[in-house]
């Protein structure tokens, strides 16, 4: 069982990246997932969360209207757009699920099987 992200990178102000969040082991579509994110300092952040059907979403107001998030089932994928990035998005970014089924976006804060991370860094 494993979640993998990809896609960070070094990026312009006002730039965009992809983040990718590959699940092995287990089906994704089972599940909510969840993007997180921390920098040096500072505590984790829920970024944002897409339900089973990925019809439900949710963005922390830092990112709500730059930041996308989607799910290919067929790709075990899921994914974070991130557009018009700020050097405050400078982080590490990873996905995270619960895979007792039992918690839903409501609680993705409580998502704990989690990938290694992505770097991602806002700098001109």
């Amino acid at each position: 069982v494993q979640l993998v992200e990809s896609g960070g990178g070094l990026v312009q102000p006002g730039g965009s990246l992809r983040l990718s969040c590959a699940a092995s082991g287990f089906t994704l579509g089972a599940y909510a997932i969840g993007w997180f994110r921390q920098a040096p300092g500072k505590e984790r952040e829920g970024v944002s969360c897409i339900n089973v059907s990925g019809g439900t979403t949710y963005f922390a107001d830092s990112v709500k209207g730059r930041f996308t998030i989607s799910r290919d089932n067929a790709k075990n994928t899921a994914y974070l757009q991130m557009d018009t990035l700020k050097p405050e998005d400078t982080a590490v970014y990873y996905c995270a699920t619960d895979l007792s089924g039992f918690l839903s976006c409501v609680d993705f804060k409580y998502f704990n099987s989690r990938g290694q991370g992505t770097q991602v860094t806002v700098s001109s």
